[in-house]
């Protein structure tokens, strides 16, 4: 084991390098086997451990810069100012403005938080409100819940006198339908019809807005299905 200034040294040479490390890593750098040697050494400089993997990454406080969410990510290992991920969930959802629902945490965080989540609620540091068919996590603070979700139902009244844009995915779905007809104008009925069979559910007017906004002639042939000999 190397001695309390040489010890720093070392560690300090090895996050300017690495940045993070396992407890692997640590014993090399430390030239020790002990934990308890280990973690007095990470004390000492001051450390943070990841929220993501179990926590079992670490990198010097000093060294993270955080970005407006206290968040910080190297090499796909998360660290957080909050310190655990049940602190880091808890002070997401609590400084939200509107709360949060999973797939916003998860797109933050970059992990899933369901069992999380579930166990926060079950504590009563975070509360949950089922709407627009979507469990809404929001501070456990009974007066801060109830200002997350009047914000959240007006964001999704307003969202609703928004007129309506296709998502992307389906917006591909239909050109791509449109390219398999081989170039022979195709009925935006036809390409409706084929969508929905595979699950895509589209309008005939929805398919006709695509092909105006990409410049897709759809005229009165359509496409003729290959036979099973041509195929080969």
């Amino acid at each position: 084991m190397l001695d309390k200034n040489g010890s720093i040294r070392a560690l300090e040479r090895h996050f300017r390098r690495m940045k993070a490390a396992d407890l692997d890593a640590l014993f090399r750098v430390l030239d020790t086997h002990s934990r308890m040697s280990v973690f007095r050494r990470l004390r000492e400089v001051g450390y943070l451990s990841s929220y993501t993997h179990t926590g079992q990454y670490y990198t010097l406080a000093h060294i993270p810069e955080f970005d407006a969410h206290g968040l910080w990510f190297f090499q796909g290992i998360g660290f957080s100012k909050a310190g655990t991920l049940k602190s880091t969930v808890v002070a997401l959802v609590h400084d939200a403005e509107a709360g949060r629902r999973h797939d916003e945490l998860m797109d933050l965080l970059r992990i899933r938080v369901h069992n999380t989540l579930l166990i926060l609620v079950r504590d009563g540091d975070v509360s949950r409100e089922r709407i627009a068919g979507a469990y809404l996590y929001v501070s456990g603070d009974p007066v801060r819940a109830a200002e997350q979700i009047g914000r959240r139902q007006a964001l999704l009244s307003e969202t609703a006198e928004v007129k309506s844009v296709l998502p992307d995915t389906t917006v591909i779905e239909v050109l791509s339908e449109a390219l398999v007809a081989g170039g022979v104008r195709i009925a935006p009925q036809i390409v409706a019809a084929r969508l929905s069979a595979r699950g895509v559910m589209v309008s005939s007017a929805e398919v006709e807005e695509v092909f105006a906004r990409y410049g897709i002639d759809a005229g009165k042939k359509t496409a003729r299905p290959r036979s099973r000999r041509s195929r080969g």
